[in-house]
């Protein structure tokens, strides 16, 4: 289904639009070539009450839906941040949702308005380099000891880790060959980054450089027993609650990108005159941005129907899935595209397509890969047998 923009989603949409465009092209490029947080636009997002939108009112938050939640992350990546600015503050959309599902009342009354407010900042400490996206085979060990665990692994792809006073970290509390099931033995929580414990070391990567990826190594780190979010070896079934919030949020944020891209390509196309004519004129450069608005547009369809179906209520993970396949399919060939109608200039930064195409190669890859949602809908849509 279309979204339906309704007076209030049109001034979530403007009031996100009005602090965005506050941070052109040129303030994003400078960060990409300094390695450079974007604290300013992410202070700005903060104070304006962005980071709880999804949150409870009665913990500071708005208490909206992921529809909006959507429509605001959509719009972020539709400004000259792109992928960068949505990832500055992307994991204060869907990660404390575990807190506000699973957390006690002292819990969400002490974590979630410093969240709110930006002046906690977390990481998302699941992905290993031994276990991929397998998670039932991370080795990320908590231990009880009286009140409190003694955590020790290794974490890696943890994005804001050098800045983050916070992460939110899903351990084995039971080794894996000791369990019924894969799934068990896995425990959550949300405790301080204590840099005493806890080394942090960046991953130089191709692109989103002003939004820091990283390799994180943990030593003997004492967490207390009120920072486990829920109950002992139920973390992934707890985990499970962000999955479909998270996929929904990067396809809208996909969308957003490739439609930026589309419109520098438009633009370019209609001002770029070679052989006495601009070269938007020719059915080879029209015919290639024609596609890529359709595919964004029915890409932007199955995000808003999954963000319904969640709203609701509903089963959404087929859709959550399939939204974020074909967002991300779109949001690349729209910025390939981009970069090839501005011909040598799109390999130049001035012109910045070249940033866009480079941070739309992650909604490919992250929070899960094109392979493993194609399984999903086999498995769960189709009813094929599972193939891993």
């Amino acid at each position: 289904m279309a979204l339906r923009m309704t007076p209030e989603l049109q001034q979530i949409k403007d009031a996100v639009e009005d602090i965005c465009n506050r941070y052109d092209d040129k303030y994003w490029l400078t960060l990409d070539r300094e390695h450079r947080f974007p604290d300013e636009f992410r202070t700005a997002m903060a104070q304006a009450g962005w980071l709880g939108i999804t949150m409870p009112e009665q913990y500071g938050g708005s208490g909206l839906g992921i529809t909006e939640a959507a429509l605001m992350m959509q719009t972020v990546g539709n400004s000259a941040g792109v992928f960068a600015a949505c990832s500055s503050i992307h994991v204060n959309v869907f990660a404390p949702h575990s807190i506000v599902v699973h957390g006690t009342e002292e819990q969400k009354k002490r974590m979630l308005p410093p969240l709110i407010a930006g002046t906690d900042k977390t990481c998302f400490g699941v992905t290993e380099p031994d276990a991929g996206l397998d998670t039932t085979h991370i080795t990320t060990r908590a231990v009880k000891k009286g009140d409190r665990y003694i955590i020790n692994g290794q974490k890696v792809w943890t994005t804001t880790a050098q800045s983050a006073n916070k992460i939110m970290l899903i351990t084995r509390t039971t080794p894996i060959e000791e369990c019924k099931r894969p799934t068990d033995g896995m425990t959550l929580f949300y405790t301080d980054l204590n840099r005493d414990y806890v080394q942090v070391t960046e991953i130089e990567k191709m692109g989103r450089a002003a939004v820091d990826s990283n390799s994180v190594f943990i030593e003997d780190l004492p967490v207390p027993e009120n920072d486990r979010v829920g109950a002992e070896g139920a973390g992934f079934k707890i985990l499970l609650d962000s999955i479909n919030p998270e996929r929904i949020l990067v396809a809208a944020e996909a969308v957003g990108i490739g439609r930026r891209a589309l419109g520098k390509a438009v633009a370019y196309a209609g001002e770029r005159i070679v052989f006495g004519r601009p070269i938007g004129k020719n059915q080879s450069i029209q015919h290639p941005l024609a596609e890529s608005w359709m595919e964004l547009e029915a890409a932007d369809l199955m995000v808003w129907e999954a963000a319904r179906q969640h709203d609701a209520g509903e089963p959404c993970g087929a859709y959550a899935n399939a939204s974020k396949y074909l967002a991300a399919e779109a949001a690349f060939t729209a910025c390939d595209r981009a970069v090839r109608v501005h011909g040598g200039m799109g390999y130049a930064k001035e012109f910045h397509v070249e940033r866009y195409f480079r941070e739309c190669l992650l909604p490919r890859m992250g929070p899960v890969t094109r392979e493993l949602m194609l399984c999903y809908i086999a498995e769960r849509v189709l009813g094929l047998p599972k193939s891993y």
